[in-house]
């Protein structure tokens, strides 16, 4: 008896360790400001290599949405699992921390759960929330100016008396990489890499760029000619709702960029030219970090997800940036590639089911049998399994003008229905009906159109389901026009 029961724990710890070390490592490309520009996405114009060898190595989403087009609260709602009007945060001015103390964050679990958590770059808006969650932090840095022009701008700006100037929207001078930001956020991911090659771990790559300003090495602007970019329409779409669309966000802030007016053709060209060129650079700099983990011999036991914490305007509506309901706003890449010791992984799948980012953090917690907190999202493992597979009939996001207005949205993949209600009373004071089933962009609102009134009252259902009329708005923090 003694000999079975000595051999029982034996047993017992060899299944223990073995499912241990099944337990996959978990890689994270979190990019700032991408839309599926990308030529796995089917762009003429992005020359993105890297993403698309990783697209082909896994599953691409169609069909993936973040739930605010802001950074701040979108990579909250990330990295807890909860929506927006879970936590009641809808601007980039409330850290997390700040009003919820008590929320379990994906790294925290992780860690936890004997992970080591790296976090690279820009994972969190606020690095009040990074600091204290990562077994190893590198934050973001801040932009870099390499040409002799701009870095004299800089330099009179300061002298006016502007002690955080923004600098020019763009930059292009010849050096590495590792002069601007992602570069080096590629460099510390790799070295870091290096380090803990023999540790379970989650690491996040925050990927600065195609964030404001464009600034990357002027290699990956030779990439493109300018003049082969066309201008996106201006035309707004007929019977938007007045506060459904801002004119140019953040971009008015450059230096360089008129206050007032549409941007004249060739600084539009300018903006979408960078644009590309930062993409091309973050791209390189996945491919770098894919490539180290073939070398260290880690690809067979870790998971890849390439994301985005929301879309993009490029001068589309006439307007620019994201801030907004629009669906080319929410609409985002998502890639994930299983472990590639996964007998079962489908790779080179496309999948149109409805998800959302939200999903991400139930759906590690699924992938690496651990026991989470209560979530707003899902587990889309059984969709990465069988790419085929249904997802929601819906998916949701919202956007806050100041405290007094909520656009809330929602979308079943063809048709997008926005709402925008009094804060307080949800009082509808107007209202969108949009198809997207083959764009991004769509020019006429159909709210109202009898033709497609069917279609309305059963998009209105299912946003209704996720925002009751009787239920307020929880708003932990002050959101700003």
């Amino acid at each position: 008896m003694k000999k079975l029961f000595f051999l029982f724990l034996i047993t017992l710890s060899f299944s223990t360790t073995v499912a241990q070390e099944e337990k996959p490592n978990v890689l994270v490309f979190y990019v700032d400001d991408l839309r599926a520009e990308l030529g796995c996405y089917g762009s003429e114009t992005a020359i993105t290599p890297n993403i698309d060898k990783l697209a082909k190595d896994g599953v691409m989403f169609n069909k993936a949405y973040t739930q605010q087009a802001i950074c701040g609260p979108s990579r909250m709602s990330t990295l807890t699992g909860l929506r927006p009007e879970t936590l009641g945060i809808y601007s980039i001015f409330t850290p997390l921390r700040k009003v919820h103390k008590d929320v379990v964050s994906m790294p925290q679990l992780f860690n936890e759960n004997g992970y080591k958590t790296v976090s690279i770059g820009k994972v969190y808006h606020h690095g009040t929330d990074d600091k204290k969650e990562w077994s190893i932090y590198y934050g973001k840095e801040a932009n870099t100016y390499n040409d002799p022009k701009n870095k004299a701008i800089l330099e009179k700006l300061k002298e006016k008396g502007n002690k955080r100037p923004k600098g020019p929207a763009f930059d292009c001078a010849d050096v590495s990489d590792e002069a601007y930001k992602d570069g080096r956020a590629a460099k510390y991911a790799i070295e870091t890499l290096k380090k803990i090659k023999n540790d379970k771990f989650l690491m996040f790559v925050g990927l600065s760029k195609p964030h404001l300003p464009f600034n990357a090495p002027k290699k990956y602007w030779d990439l493109y000619d300018k003049n082969n970019f066309e201008i996106p329409s201006r035309e707004k779409p007929k019977g938007v709702y007045k506060l459904s669309l801002t004119n140019w966000g953040e971009l008015k802030g450059y230096h360089g960029i008129p206050k007032k007016g549409d941007l004249n053709d060739d600084l539009t060209r300018n903006l979408i030219h960078g644009y590309h060129a930062s993409i091309s650079y973050i791209d390189a700099q996945v491919g770098k970090v894919m490539q180290t983990l073939e070398d260290l011999d880690l690809r067979k036991n870790t998971m890849i997800i390439f994301m985005s914490d929301h879309g993009y305007k490029i001068g589309e509506y006439g307007a620019w940036c994201k801030h907004s309901n629009e669906e080319i706003d929410v609409r985002v890449p998502l890639i994930i590639s299983r472990e590639t010791s996964y007998k079962k992984r489908k790779v080179d799948k496309k999948s149109d089911a409805l998800v959302e980012n939200v999903d991400i953090f139930p759906t590690l917690v699924d992938l690496c049998g651990l026991e989470g907190p209560k979530f707003d999202g899902k587990s889309i493992l059984p969709i990465i399994n069988k790419p085929n597979k249904k997802g929601d009939k819906v998916a949701t996001s919202v956007y806050a003008r100041g405290k007094k207005y909520m656009g809330v949205t929602a979308t079943d993949g063809q048709w997008r229905y926005t709402e925008w209600r009094d804060s307080k009373t949800h009082a509808i004071l107007g209202a969108e009906l949009y198809e997207h089933k083959n764009s991004l962009l769509s020019f006429i609102n159909l709210s109202g159109n009898k033709k497609y009134k069917k279609v309305e009252q059963r998009m209105k259902k299912l946003l209704e389901k996720q925002f009751p009329r009787d239920k307020p708005f929880l708003q932990k923090d002050q959101p700003r026009r």
